[in-house]
C-alpha cells in the first residue's frame, strides 16, 4: 500500500521521511516547487518565540523536537552531502516585561534560562545600540538555529535518493471521500488511490478539509523578512525585541523578521514592510546600515484559529490523517508533529499523547 502525503513543506517531507524509514510507501504531492512555501520563508529559530505565552502540548511538541534535531541534521547530511548548519548559538530577548512569566515557566519545564543584567548583555551582542540594552533580560544559551532552507534541500534529496516518489507541480484538486472513508486524491483530472492521506499543506489545508471539518480554520499569514550581508563577527547569537528577531547564520549573514499580515494568499512583499523591518534592524544592531540587503521575501504561514496545531486522525473519516495548523512554530516542531503524524498512521505507540492535537 502507498500513503499519500499532501504538501512539499518540511511538515509533509518529514512526515513521508519517518514513513519511509518505517519501510512503508509514500507518494508526495506538491501543488508548487517541493520546499518553496513558510518552511523555506521562516528563520529556523528551533524555539517558539515567547514559549511561556503557549500551551504545554506545544512546549512539547518543541521539546520533543529540539532534542532531535541534531542527530536528524547529521542523518540528513550523511546521506544527502547537505549541512543544515545546527547551531546552538543561544537566544538574548530583550523584553524586560516577560521576564515575570518566563523564569516560572523556565524552572517547571527545566528549560536553562538566566536573566542577566547589561553588563553581560553587552558581552553577549557587544554591537547593540545603547538605546536598546535593558537593565535585564532572558538568556536562553542552549536554543539553536537551523538553516532551514538548507534543511529542507537535505530532506528533498535524501528521500529522492532512497527512492521515495515526490511529485512536484501536481494540486490535489479535492479528497476522494465515500462511506466514511477516504480511497485516495483527485489532481486535475487524474484520481490516484490509496486508503491513507495526509493532509499537510499549511495554509492551503483548509480548502481541502473544509467539506468535511469545520472547526479547524487554517488561514494564510504573511510574513516579511530581510536578509543582510553582513561580517561573521557582527553578531554571535539571536536576538529579540518586541516579537522582532535578528538571526546571524555561519557565514555573516543577518536575518531581521518578520511582519505579520492577514493579507490572504498575497506573497508580494511592500517597501512598508521594508522600511519596518529595515528600521527595527538598525535600531537594534546600528552597524546594519552598513551592510547591503541581499534578499527580501514573504512566506505565508499556517495560522489556526485552535491554540495547538492539528496532529491527528480525522476524526470521523477513516484513512485520513491532518498534520497542519502550527502557524509560526512549523519549523520549530516538525519533527514531533511529523513523527506523532506517522505514529498515528501506521497505528503504533506515539512518542506523545496524541490527544491535545485531536480535533
Amino acid at each position: 500500500m502507498t500513503h499519500i502525503v499532501i504538501g512539499g513543506g518540511i511538515m509533509g517531507l518529514l512526515t513521508a521521511y519517518y514513513l519511509h524509514s518505517a519501510g512503508e510507501k509514500v507518494l508526495l504531492l506538491e501543488q508548487g516547487q517541493l520546499g518553496k512555501e513558510s518552511s523555506w520563508a521562516g528563520g529556523g529559530i528551533l524555539s517558539p518565540l515567547y514559549p511561556w505565552r503557549y500551551p504545554d502540548a506545544l512546549n512539547d511538541l518543541a521539546a520533543w523536537s529540539q532534542r532531535a534535531y541534531p542527530s536528524l541534521i547529521d542523518a540528513l547530511k550523511e546521506k544527502s552531502g547537505i549541512d543544515a548548519q545546527w547551531w546552538q548559538c543561544g537566544f538574548l530577548m530583550l523584553d524586560e516585561n516577560e521576564i515575570e512569566a518566563a523564569v516560572p515557566w523556565a524552572r517547571q519545564r527545566h528549560q536553562p534560562m538566566e536573566v542577566i543584567d547589561a553588563a553581560v548583555i553587552k558581552t553577549i551582542a557587544p554591537g547593540l545600540s545603547t538605546t536598546n540594552i535593558p537593565g535585564s533580560a532572558i538568556w536562553m544559551p542552549e536554543i539553536a538555529q537551523a538553516r532551514n532552507p538548507r534543511l529542507l534541500k537535505a530532506l528533498i534529496t535524501t528521500l529522492r535518493t532512497q527512492g521515495v516518489e515526490l511529485r512536484e507541480h501536481c494540486p490535489v484538486n479535492r479528497l476522494i471521500v465515500s462511506n466514511n472513508k477516504v480511497s485516495g486524491v483527485i489532481c486535475t483530472d487524474t484520481k490516484i488511490h490509496s486508503s491513507t492521506v495526509t493532509v499537510a499543506c499549511g495554509a492551503w489545508s483548509r480548502q481541502l478539509l473544509a467539506p468535511w471539518l469545520s472547526r479547524l480554520e487554517v488561514e494564510p499569514v504573511r510574513g516579511q523578512m530581510l536578509l543582510f550581508k553582513a561580517d561573521p563577527a557582527l553578531l554571535t547569537s539571536m536576538i529579540m525585541r518586541e516579537s522582532h528577531y535578528l538571526i546571524p547564520r555561519r557565514d555573516g549573514r543577518i536575518i531581521a523578521g518578520s511582519t505579520l499580515e492577514y493579507v490572504g494568499f498575497d506573497k508580494n512583499v511592500t517597501q512598508d514592510a521594508r522600511r519596518e523591518l529595515l528600521n527595527m534592524a538598525v535600531n537594534l544592531l546600528p552597524e546594519l546600515r552598513n551592510f547591503p540587503i541581499e534578499h527580501h521575501w514573504a512566506g505565508l504561514r499556517p495560522g489556526n484559529n485552535l491554540q495547538t496545531p492539528a496532529v491527528c486522525k480525522h476524526p470521523t473519516i477513516s484513512g485520513l490523517f491532518i498534520n497542519t495548523g502550527h502557524f509560526r512554530n512549523g519549523v520549530v516542531t516538525a519533527p514531533a508533529s511529523a513523527r506523532l503524524c506517522a505514529d498515528q498512521i501506521l497505528n503504533i505507540p506515539s512518542i506523545l499523547d496524541p490527544a491535545p492535537y485531536c480535533l
